[in-house]
C-alpha cells in the first residue's frame, strides 16, 4: 500500500480508487474532468473541476456518506490514505 488514492471521472461518474476498491458515484453530465486536488482531509476533498460551458470551478466531495451507504468501515478505509491524485491514465 502506497497511501495514494486516485480520483477521476468517466461520463456521468466520479471514480475514487484506493488499492482494490473502486467507488463510483453519479456526477454532473457537464463535468469534463477534475484538474487539481486542492485539499484532502480524511474523506473530504476540495478539487478544481472543468465543466462544459462553465469553465473551471472549485468543488467539494464528501466521501464519508457515500462510504457509509456502501457499508464500509469508514475510518479503517480512509486512515491509510495520505494523498489523492488525479490520474486519467489509471
Amino acid at each position: 500500500m502506497n497511501g495514494c488514492a486516485v480520483l477521476k471521472s468517466k461520463g456521468e461518474y466520479t471514480i475514487f480508487q484506493f488499492n482494490n476498491d473502486i467507488i463510483r458515484f453519479m456526477t454532473s453530465e457537464r463535468l469534463e474532468r477534475y484538474t487539481k486536488i486542492v485539499e484532502w482531509d480524511h474523506g473530504y476533498l476540495v478539487v478544481m473541476a472543468k465543466y462544459k460551458n462553465i469553465g473551471e470551478v472549485e468543488e467539494y466531495i464528501d466521501l464519508i456518506p457515500i462510504l457509509d451507504k456502501l457499508y464500509y468501515d469508514v475510518d479503517k478505509f480512509l486512515e491509510p490514505i495520505k494523498e489523492v491524485k488525479i490520474d486519467y491514465a489509471a
